[in-house]
């Protein structure tokens, strides 16, 4: 079976045989298997086993996609779409999207969004983005209307599955670790599933944020119940040399009471209605944390929450 194949190279390597696993995968992918061919896709990408080679996995994921994996389709179309392993290609990825959508319901969804986005033919979103300046020390503004109603209800949907009690970044370690300042749940977008919709909504903020789309860290789903806050924090880290230099937030709901964004240099509290877009620097232009872009996620009161968090860094991001 396909999947014995896959198990089988799972346990020669736990026992250190690693030869023999890579043997057993590579020769079943050479036969067009599915499943070995996605798990070398992702080894390859994540350097697990095997020397990190994103153009490796891309083509391991399209050949994958092509023996019938629709895991591995999905990736295959957020890489060709956000530019992962190669070129970007949009309008490859939207064509791979429309060879999908008449199986697949979640491809069919993202192309209905999609359409209803206002898009180049290379999926450069086209603006201007009207914003309002709310505060000048530090810098916060408020973009209404960023995304629209459908965008904000595709998020939460594709989100909610996989919400996880949220993370911080160890500043020891820089790892993501649990911590009490921080009691929402959240999941993450990195590339992999960085799908074309997903990935052209990062690419707005980025428009509205005069930065590049590569410098922003995987696009995350936040959701906060009753009493779930993020108490007083600053999203810069230490002395970083790639600073988390601006934080866009977007409101994806607003049936919900307390929740309020607060800035606590200046008392200034802020609550998006949904779609509402809201943008802050947290460091300066050289990188050095601003000690007034402390803030913090109020307590929510009733209802439910949910927000779409990107940090931008000072640079292009590189995921680990």
């Amino acid at each position: 079976m396909v999947e014995g194949v896959v198990d089988k190279a799972r346990e020669l390597f736990a026992s250190r045989q690693l030869r023999q696993g890579m043997d057993l995968l590579s020769q079943a992918a050479r036969g067009g298997d599915a499943c070995a061919l996605e798990m070398l896709a992702g080894m390859a990408l994540s350097g697990d086993l095997v020397n990190r080679d994103l153009p490796l996995s891309r083509d391991l994921y399209g050949k994958a996609a092509q023996a019938g994996s629709a895991t591995a389709a999905s990736t295959y179309r957020a890489f060709v779409a956000n530019g992962t392993g190669g070129p970007a290609d949009w309008g490859a990825a939207i064509r791979l999207l429309g060879d999908a959508a008449t199986a697949d319901g979640e491809a069919a969804q993202e192309l209905k969004i999609i359409a209803g986005m206002h898009l180049g033919d290379a999926g450069e979103p086209k603006g201007p983005f009207s914003n309002e300046l709310l505060a000048s020390s530090p810098e916060v503004r408020i973009f209404p209307g960023l995304f629209s109603t459908e965008e904000c209800d595709f998020l939460i949907e594709r989100s909610s599955p996989s919400l996880r009690p949220s993370l911080v970044v160890d500043p020891q370690t820089g790892r993501q670790v649990p911590n009490p300042v921080r009691t929402s749940d959240a999941v993450g977008f990195p590339l992999v599933s960085e799908s074309p919709a997903i990935h052209a909504l990062c690419r707005r903020l980025a428009e509205a944020s005069d930065t590049h789309v590569k410098q922003g860290e995987p696009l995350q789903v936040l959701r906060y119940r009753p009493g779930q806050q993020y108490r007083p924090h600053f999203d810069a880290i230490g002395d970083s040399d790639n600073q988390r230099v601006l934080t866009f937030l977007v409101y994806l709901n607003d049936d919900y009471e307390g929740g309020e964004t607060e800035f606590l240099s200046t008392g200034l509290k802020v609550k998006g209605r949904k779609g509402d877009g809201l943008l802050f620097r947290n460091a300066d232009s050289s990188g050095v944390l601003d000690p007034r872009a402390q803030h913090a996620g109020l307590p929510v009161l009733a209802g439910e929450k949910y927000l779409a968090s990107r940090w931008i860094r000072e640079h292009r991001f590189t995921p680990e």
